[in-house]
């Protein structure tokens, strides 16, 4: 709705405005420098054929400029690069694996990346059960490179709490 008011504001009296604004005197040249006003008449005092020589055309030079053909293309728009590099190809999705924490707006996953949920459920799975949770496995399951598995199972460590009783702990008092 505000566009519709904005385009009028500025589409109103258009022709009038463009008249006025054309009909404006033109801005002369830029004042010269004293120096060099004097400097141009002495010049000109020595040598009178040089402002016969500015008014002059040339028609030699004349005919070099009509034999000149430009032909040119514009670049490439930054816009237009932006938006080719925006376009890819469609992703491969994923759906989430267990839902018993309720991950909030998960919808789906790229194939190739896991959530937190996700990372900290197979670190455990592989720490408690690492003859069935192995790196194969866990590529085939979550759909992830092997060496990314590898990296993940030999960098990262689940937290792990101990509670020690009475007996076991190793300072005795004497």
């Amino acid at each position: 709705m505000g566009a519709l008011v904005i385009r009028g504001i500025r589409n109103f009296n258009v022709e009038n405005r463009a008249e006025r604004e054309i009909s404006k005197i033109k801005p002369s040249l830029a004042p010269r420098h004293p120096s060099t006003s004097n400097l141009l008449q002495e010049q000109i005092s020595h040598y009178p054929e040089i402002k016969g020589e500015i008014a002059r055309k040339d028609d030699k030079l004349l005919s070099f400029l009509k034999d000149v053909y430009v032909d040119s293309k514009d670049p490439v728009s930054s816009l237009q690069v932006k938006a080719a590099e925006t376009c890819q190809e469609p992703k491969e999705f994923r759906l989430p694996k267990g839902h018993q924490f309720d991950m909030i707006n998960m919808k789906s996953i790229p194939k190739g990346k896991i959530s937190v949920v996700e990372a900290l459920t197979l670190l455990n799975n592989h720490k408690l059960y690492p003859e069935t949770w192995t790196a194969e496995k866990i590529v085939q399951e979550y759909q992830l490179e092997k060496k990314d598995v590898n990296s993940l199972l030999k960098y990262f460590v689940t937290f792990e709490v101990k509670i020690f009783t009475p007996e076991d702990k190793a300072i005795k008092s004497k």
